[in-house]
């Protein structure tokens, strides 16, 4: 059954889809707490919300547009949060083509200057979209991460997650009562470590299981997206844009 999306601004989430995103994320996450879902939601400006035929909603993700300085340079960053899709609805495309409209959106009205999207990984499906959909992005296994790039992922993790980032790593180090993915939701299994990106990701990050996030970003612009992504993406907007 085909998956529909749309971007809506926080403040259009209804209360009822507000506990039917809750539920979502405590059926996939292990000690999720009700707060910081709330925290999360409360920060970003938009929220890309997938439904059924029947109107249920079955996944989400959190966005808004971080501005930190690099080294000097001024850097825009899109910031993916909270992000589920119900397992029995895996495969669908619906958030990723609602999410490149997004990007498409922002590459050709933002100001002049560098703009990346910032995502953080606590599990190898969320990593796998990065060589999916860009042909640049970092890090990665096949190219040491270059000086500019280390420069934007330090200053985009060390603002958003004062504390909890570790430049040395790239990671945001989980918390005493981490929230982390269950049990089955993405488990890497033997098959799984045969892809060279999945094997990249677990070495890099060897704590995902207790909730460590490995941070990623990947150059905002028309002609960094693959093939593969605009195909996902289509060449007109099929969902409705509520932002």
């Amino acid at each position: 059954m085909k998956l529909t999306g749309r971007l809506v601004p926080v403040a259009a989430v209804t209360a009822a889809q507000r506990e039917a995103m809750w539920r979502l994320m405590d059926r996939h996450y292990a000690d999720v707490r009700r707060d910081s879902f709330e925290q999360d939601l409360a920060e970003k400006e938009w929220v890309i919300q997938v439904f059924d035929a029947a109107g249920e909603l079955c996944g989400f993700s959190t966005q808004m547009l971080l501005e930190v300085s690099a080294a000097g340079r001024p850097i825009r960053a899109l910031f993916s949060g909270d992000t589920i899709i119900d397992r029995e609805r895996w495969g669908d495309n619906a958030l990723a083509h609602v999410w490149g409209r997004l990007a498409l959106r922002l590459i050709d009205t933002s100001p002049p200057g560098e703009l990346y999207w910032f995502l953080i990984s606590k599990g190898y499906k969320t990593y796998r979209f990065l060589p999916v959909f860009f042909r640049e992005f970092y890090p990665r296994y096949d190219v040491r991460t270059p000086g500019w790039a280390k420069e934007v992922i330090d200053a985009l993790g060390s603002q958003k997650y004062p504390g909890a980032y570790d430049a040395a790593a790239g990671l945001i180090r989980a918390g005493p009562s981490p929230c982390r993915l269950r049990g089955g939701v993405a488990e890497v299994t033997a098959q799984r470590l045969r892809d060279p990106h999945v094997a990249f990701f677990r070495e890099r990050n060897p704590g995902h299981e207790r909730g460590d996030e490995l941070c990623c970003i990947a150059p905002l612009s028309r002609a960094n997206f693959t093939p593969a992504a605009y195909r996902v993406i289509g060449p007109e907007p099929a969902v409705a844009v509520e932002a």
